[in-house]
Parts: C-alpha cells; structure tokens; sequence
C-alpha cells in the first residue's frame, strides 16, 4: 500500500535561542538571516519543494515577527510598486511560496522538543508529518526533505535525516543502531541520545529533519518527561520504532549548525559565495584578506 502524500510540516520555533543573545533577546533566533533570507525562509522553501503545503510553526514568546515575515505587507508592498522596484516587489510577494498556508500555535512552556510536536497533534490529524528544525541549514542541490519525501513514498514508515558525525561528537547528537537497507538508507533497531563516545553504537547521527507517523504522538503523550522536565522526540521515535518502520537516511547535501555561532558563520561565508549578486565581489574580498594576511605572516 502506498505511503499517504505528505502535506503538512511541523516547525519547532518557541526555543529562546539563549547561545545567540543579545541579537535574540527580542528578535527570534529563526529570523537570523544568511546574507539576506533568514534561517525559517530557507526551512520552509525546502518543505513547499517537498510538495508541503500546510506549515505549522510551533512558536512562543518573541517570535512575532515570524508570523510577520510570511504575511502578506501591504505598506511595503504599495511603496515598492509606487518606486516601479520590480525585482523587490517580486523578492517580497515570493516570500511564501505559492499554494502555501501557514498556521501557527503557541507552545506556552518550553518543555522539549517532543513537547513542541505534540502541542501541533490536533492540526496535524492522522496523517503522516514533516518536522523541519530551521537552526539546520542543509544546502542540496535536491532539497533535502524532498529526498526524504521520496524515501518516504517508496518505503513508508517514518524516516529520520542522519549523518555520520566524529565520534568524539557523539556526545553532542542522537545515535542511531541500524540494519543496511540500501545505499544511504537503513532500518533503525535503537536509538541512544547523546552517549560518550566510547559507548556509542555508532556514528550515525540525527539531524533535524524527520518524517513521522502520527502513531508517535501516542508516545509523546505518554512518555514520562526527563531532565528539566522536558519530553525527548527521540524518546518516543525510540518506542515508536519497536510498533513501526523507522529508516535512517543518509541525506546528499551540506548541513549547517545554524544554532552555533561557528556553524552561522560557516553558512553566511558558504552562500555569500554562490549569492548571483554578491560572489564574485565576496570572493575577491577574501581573497585580498588573506593575501594580505599571509603576507604579513611571512
């Protein structure tokens, strides 16, 4: 039988971004931009090429101006028509992708990502859903939850993005045990969240994206919380996968710590240099800077 179409994605963004203050004491962390599109935009361009067309953004204190950015500006808009600014106008009125909808929801305690998930249960339906996290960047020439959309259509299930991390990072990600299914695609037997590197079953680590069977907010509602008093995903993925399917998918692309302050800068340099607008002058400006810097050194 084949999997139900993927319609609807769920958009954690109620987190208060604490590693980034000040720039997020009143600004979402979400709304951070690369060069000039903020973290969510690239989060939900990926999820309408996936054919998406609900966005459900799980938000809550401070986080306005998402609401904001993907609606519809009028003012802006009138003046930009007025100037005769077409490419802007259009760069404006192109910020939620056509045939989209946006629903949003508000997650009143931060009480984990799990939590965060379940609150959109009765938006989502008995469906099968996306969760995109919008502090991974993942650049791809095929966007990444489109692949895993596929992965989902042939084999059904849930299916979760993995890559292999260093080991000595394992510390720093959830860990999945897996059986080989095809090239880049495996069957989760158990998942460890966050185990020393030594204890580690392997090196395959999650990353945010994940399709999902409705089955899991069964689990969610019924897992005990944990540590600060907060409901694990990974812990109701962990007993969903002993009812249903769960694949591990090694996704093409680069992915980007967008929640460090490292993995920002990684992302801002890297698209700055394939920008239409801006590569070729970024790109001589590097080069002049560590010329120069060599220089020095030497």
């Amino acid at each position: 039988m084949p999997a139900r179409k993927l319609r609807k994605a769920v958009f954690p963004v109620a987190g208060l971004g604490s590693r980034f203050l000040p720039v997020t004491k009143a600004s979402p962390k979400e709304m951070l931009p690369v060069v000039d599109k903020p973290l969510i935009q690239f989060a939900v361009e990926e999820a309408a090429a996936a054919g998406i067309t609900e966005m459900i953004f799980v938000t809550g204190r401070n986080k306005r101006a998402i609401e904001d950015h993907f609606d519809k500006a009028y003012e802006l808009e009138t003046e930009l028509e007025r100037k005769n600014k077409t490419v802007l106008l259009d760069m404006v009125r192109s910020v939620l992708p056509e045939g989209v909808r946006c629903i949003y929801i508000r997650q009143a305690e931060p009480l984990g990502l799990g939590h965060a998930v379940l609150c959109a249960r009765h938006l989502v339906g008995d469906e099968p859903f996306a969760v995109i996290l919008a502090d991974d960047l993942i650049d791809a020439q095929v966007p990444v939850m489109k692949q895993m959309a596929q992965v989902h259509a042939k084999n059904g299930g849930s299916v979760i993005a993995v890559q292999n991390v260093p080991r000595e990072d394992t510390a720093s990600y959830g860990i999945v045990s897996s059986e080989a299914v095809s090239t880049g695609l495996s069957k989760i037997t158990a998942m460890v969240e966050k185990p020393k590197p030594d204890e580690a079953p392997s090196t395959l680590g999650v990353v945010g994206r994940y399709i999902l069977s409705p089955r899991i907010f069964h689990f969610l509602e019924n897992t005990r919380p944990g540590a600060g008093r907060e409901i694990q995903l990974t812990d109701g993925i962990g007993r969903l996968l002993r009812e249903e399917s769960v694949y591990a998918y090694e996704f093409q692309g680069r992915r980007y710590d967008c929640g460090s302050k490292f993995g920002y800068l990684q992302a801002t340099v890297d698209l700055a240099l394939k920008h239409p607008e801006l590569a070729d002058d970024f790109r001589g400006y590097l080069t002049g800077m560590f010329g120069s810097q060599a220089g020095r050194r030497t």
